[in-house]
């Protein structure tokens, strides 16, 4: 099957190039909620329903023939709280917000393949094409999935895709089970008591014990960690005193920890708890723990991350597509609807680009034929006509 053509492929570069210049954030992404959900109506879906887990849109395209099966396709909208510096002329309209994730890439394709889709139905069975808000720290795959959006539709298998810079375009990488890290947050409270600088031996220095923390934390990681374990714990924010002749009566610390296994993540939790509590009471301070639990690990099904594969092989060719890349230890919050039915996440190559999250980011549109594309063959695939 060809990519789609030159008047198809211009389309979809005008709907991402709107898209991202009106980029929108979390759950309040009702313009571009309302764009999409034109678009899939405008095709012919058999169903668009809005208002999805708060904003979220799913379009429901009923193959040809009749089948039992339903399987979803998800593309994230939000965008994130960052000034973009790409001067291009679809540059953001919005100061402080930009599409620096490729959300906008991941909806032209969605949409793409959508239109073709409900031209053609040239399957067996129902698709959902789900379009999630508040990716990017709401969690908004996590409340679509609890106002229902699996029972509501049937679905029955989810997939996922995102772009991925420094892989080429038109090239694909996935792998079977953890692909993308669970991300958590922690934050560390120290009480002591300050005093003058000049007289530390009258004081209880938290700005000493949290330095002490600092260091020590890593030896969470590094000797509590298998080495062939994947683990990341960053201590990124250090916050004490106002005057430099006075020792503060509190600090702060905050961080983040990255794993791939459940048991690693328990262990990276209790291990940090354990070593503030000690050296708090070493150092006469008080201190508490603040763990805040992010996005699991995103796991995907082995047998469907092959499937996937094999179907990415068909739209590019077996020797780009990447079938074993090396987990990331960013996290995604389709893991929550990877937790609950069986499917697989992938990788879209950018190309060269500036990376995620940078304020110089933006989407090849040469990557969108090849997404749109991969789409419709993974539901002629796994949906076959009869």
């Amino acid at each position: 099957m060809a990519l789609m053509d030159d008047v198809a492929a211009a389309e979809a570069v005008a709907w991402r190039h709107e898209l991202h210049a009106h980029p929108e954030l979390l759950f309040a992404v009702e313009r571009t909620a309302g764009f999409v959900a034109g678009k899939l109506r405008a095709f012919g879906c058999d169903a668009v329903v809005e208002g999805v887990g708060r904003t979220g849109v799913v379009g429901v395209v009923r193959g040809r023939t009749a089948g039992g099966r339903t399987v979803a396709l998800r593309s994230d909208m939000d965008a994130l709280p960052i000034t973009e510096a790409t001067g291009l002329p679809y540059r953001s309209t919005v100061p402080g917000r930009m599409h620096a994730c490729g959300h906008d890439g991941h909806m032209a394709m969605l949409l793409a393949a959508a239109r073709h889709l409900c031209a053609t139905r040239d399957f067996a069975g129902t698709v959902a094409l789900v379009f999630q808000p508040a990716e990017e720290g709401g969690g908004g795959a996590r409340v679509m999935l609890e106002d229902g959006l699996l029972e509501r539709f049937g679905i029955d298998e989810v997939y996922g895709m995102h772009a991925l810079p420094g892989l080429p375009v038109g090239h694909f990488a996935i792998r079977p089970g953890p692909i993308m890290a669970a991300a958590d947050r922690f934050e560390i409270s120290i009480t002591g008591r300050g005093g003058h600088a000049a007289m530390p031996h009258l004081c209880a220095d938290p700005l000493l014990a949290g330095a002490q923390m600092v260091v020590a934390l890593q030896s969470v990681v590094a000797r509590n960690v298998d080495p062939l374990d994947a683990c990341v714990l960053s201590v990124t924010q250090f916050e004490a005193g106002a005057a430099q002749n006075a020792i503060p009566n509190a600090a702060r610390l905050a961080g983040t920890a990255r794993v791939l296994k459940p048991a690693t993540r328990l262990m990276v939790e209790n291990r940090t708890r354990a070593v503030v509590a000690g050296l708090a009471a070493a150092l006469g301070v008080e201190a508490t723990v603040q763990w805040t639990g992010g996005y699991p690990v995103t796991v995907n099904d082995p047998e469907r991350a092959a499937f996937c594969a094999g179907v990415a092989a068909d739209v590019v060719g077996a020797g780009r597509v990447d079938d074993a890349i090396e987990p990331m230890m960013g996290a995604e919050d389709f893991s929550y609807m990877l937790e609950q039915r069986p499917g697989a996440f992938l990788f879209l190559g950018n190309g060269a680009s500036a990376g995620l999250h940078n304020p110089g980011f933006d989407f090849a549109d040469a990557a969108l034929p090849f997404g749109a594309e991969y789409w419709i063959r993974l539901v002629e695939t796994a949906l076959p006509a009869t």
